[in-house]
């Protein structure tokens, strides 16, 4: 496993860093990163470079899974909903109450589990604050924003 930084705990979970950690089949490589994927019909090797060395390997690899980062590109919403330290769009019981009135929030209920800052706007998945960044979650959240939505409409 290549990363291009110092390590896995400022985009990964400490679950699935331990879970690496722990398999002794994976072998870590910080501040590396791939320069060449090399093959004919097909991925046949990589090359990558230690960026403290200047090294650059050669191995026989014929799959890559890419993982670009965990940094939400929500910098378009910055100031139309709240969002976390990291960017993250904060919502429900996360949102504090100086948040909300910061944000204009005008109802008289709290927001809804999976609702921004600004009332009847719902974030799921990767994007929202404390997701646990699965496919099965995002599926899931969507699906009680569907509910959440039908709720604020009936309201309307």
């Amino acid at each position: 496993m290549l990363i291009r930084g110092d390590g896995l705990a400022d985009t990964m979970s400490r679950y699935l860093i331990r879970r690496i950690e722990e398999n002794p089949r994976i072998v870590v490589r910080t501040r590396t990163q791939v320069v060449a994927l090399e093959g004919n019909e097909r991925l046949e090797r990589v090359r990558w470079r230690d960026n403290r060395t200047g090294e650059v390997e050669t191995h026989d690899i014929g799959h890559v899974f890419i993982m670009i980062g965990a940094v939400p590109n929500t910098e378009w919403l910055d100031g139309c909903v709240v969002l976390d330290e990291k960017g993250f769009v904060k919502t429900g019981p996360d949102l504090s109450r100086g948040e909300l009135d910061t944000a204009g929030w005008t109802l008289a209920r709290p927001p809804f589990l999976l609702e921004t800052s600004r009332p009847g706007v719902f974030a799921v998945g990767d994007v929202r604050a404390g997701n646990i960044k699965r496919v099965a979650s995002a599926v899931g959240e969507g699906s009680i924003a569907i509910a959440f939505v039908h709720q604020v409409l009936q309201r309307a």
